[in-house]
């Protein structure tokens, strides 16, 4: 059969059509003779997920994505500012842009610093361990995102558009270099305990064929059959099944031939064959219980511990992009009380993401491991006030702050121990190598191999991709 590049069609119908069968159909009978290691699966060159090289030179070959929900605050964590003790309490000089609500006099960090490494990173106490990594970390002080809304916020970070349906980032990767592994999905969402706000839009695959779209699995839950709902089938045996789900291919098949232009249905189809594969691998992926106990103590016994060790065997299994939700049923959205708030949110993710480091460079994976951390926005360095509704009536925390934040980045072709950008003298507004979202996005994307401005997909008649119209590619991070 003629090789057929999934990229240089103009959708996935196109290369259905092409091919002349349904998504079920596609080399299906050599599934059951395979080696199950997942590091040394190739998916089938004709399938929508075969793992594939990226047009440029690359740095990263997966990404972990760690999401500080709700806004973690940067003047509490990673941007020290000595003037916020200094003016405690008082009005700040000179014109501040105006936040979502009013916030009155500064509002000094209330935990103490400490500088870490040879890159001499200053890190405040809620992160102790993981500034045992400074040396490891590339540290943006100047993001900017658009407002200081949680909605809009949200779906800029995650898929470059705050208003419009598009693509989240990890659907984008995913279509761009598929993955290593045919029996999991080549995009997955840990997030314990429900949805964030904006829910599934945060992965969506938008216009892009369904087979990218991010899978949710609920963390909280600790076994693998809480994890993976259906996980096992035990009415059917595995050769049984395999004949009902190839049956089933043909009949989509059929279907499909007169329905070409039915993307949910190709979706569909595209379901039921994996989920049949996930039934041997996500039981091995999801089952911490396999790995050493030395290790296990190492990430903690928390929802988050067991989410991040669960999300290195991911990635060691093929896996190309994985999101990590923090705080979505208690976010880092501090409007009071933050040192109380900030203080035990941090006491839950400080732990896992030190073992998430330290793992990944122990198994030799950081250096082709993107690690992200951050949320949509940061909050501001003066204290908000109370309004009808809010913070019941105390004056001890922060409002949202989408003109300056933190965030930083490990492994995957970032420098190391750096420092980029700088927010002015309070930590309220980014003002020396401002990094935009859409910054952001097509960094990302150069260290997966892509131009941002090439990649894209066709859909309504236009080229679309993951920055719009926007963004420039922040060279100085790069290793």
């Amino acid at each position: 059969m003629q090789h057929i590049d999934p990229l240089s069609l103009g959708s996935r119908r196109e290369f259905l059509r092409r091919c002349g069968m349904g998504l079920g159909g596609v080399a299906l009978s050599s599934l059951l003779q395979r080696d199950l290691q997942a590091a040394q699966i190739n998916v089938d060159p004709m399938h929508p997920l075969a793992a594939r090289k990226p047009p440029l030179p690359f740095k990263a070959k997966r990404v972990i994505h760690i999401f500080a929900n709700g806004g973690a605050s940067q003047v509490d964590t990673f941007d020290r500012k000595i003037s916020l003790d200094k003016y405690h309490g008082k009005t700040l000089p000179g014109d501040y842009i105006a936040t979502e609500r009013k916030t009155g006099a500064a509002f000094r960090s209330p935990f103490s610093w400490k500088r870490y490494g040879k890159s001499g990173l200053e890190v405040s106490e809620l992160f102790e361990k993981t500034a045992e990594h400074a040396d490891d970390l590339c540290v943006i002080r100047s993001m900017k995102a658009d407002v200081p809304n949680h909605e809009p916020s949200l779906l800029l970070m995650n898929c470059g558009e705050a208003r419009q349906i598009r693509p989240s980032l990890g659907s984008w990767v995913t279509y761009g270099l598929g993955t290593e592994n045919e029996n999991l999905p080549g995009f997955m969402t840990l997030c314990p305990g429900g949805f964030p706000i904006q829910e599934t839009q945060n992965w969506q695959c938008g216009f892009l064929p369904g087979v990218y779209q991010g899978n949710y699995v609920d963390t909280a839950k600790r076994n693998v059959d809480e994890l993976v709902e259906n996980i096992r089938n035990h009415g059917l045996s595995r050769p049984a099944q395999r004949k009902q789900l190839d049956l089933l291919a043909k009949l989509n098949a059929a279907h499909q031939a007169t329905r070409s232009q039915d993307a949910a249905l190709e979706a569909r189809a595209q379901s039921f064959e994996m989920a049949y594969r996930m039934q041997l691998e996500a039981t091995d992926a999801f089952d911490i219980g396999r790995e050493p106990e030395k290790t296990r103590e190492m990430y903690g016994d928390t929802t988050l511990g067991r989410q991040f060790l669960i999300a290195r065997r991911l990635a060691e299994r093929g896996v190309r992009f994985i999101q990590l939700w923090h705080g979505a049923g208690q976010p880092w959205d501090s409007h009071d009380d933050i040192e109380k708030n900030h203080k035990r949110l941090a006491l839950e993710a400080d732990q896992p993401i030190a073992a998430l480091l330290t793992d990944l460079k122990r198994l030799g994976m950081l250096e082709d491991t993107l690690v992200i951390w951050g949320g949509e926005f940061g909050r501001t360095p003066t204290v908000e006030l109370p309004t009808p509704g809010s913070n019941a009536g105390k004056i001890n925390g922060r409002d949202h702050n989408s003109h300056g934040f933190t965030m930083w980045m490990a492994g995957g072709g970032v420098k190391p121990g750096h420092i980029h950008g700088e927010s002015d003298e309070f930590g309220f507004k980014a003002v020396k190598d401002v990094v935009h979202v859409h910054d952001l996005h097509a960094t990302i994307l150069r260290l997966l191999g892509f131009n941002h401005e090439e990649f894209t997909f066709r859909n309504a008649g236009r080229d679309y991709r993951l920055t719009d119209v926007h963004g420039k590619i922040v060279d100085s991070i790069i290793a």
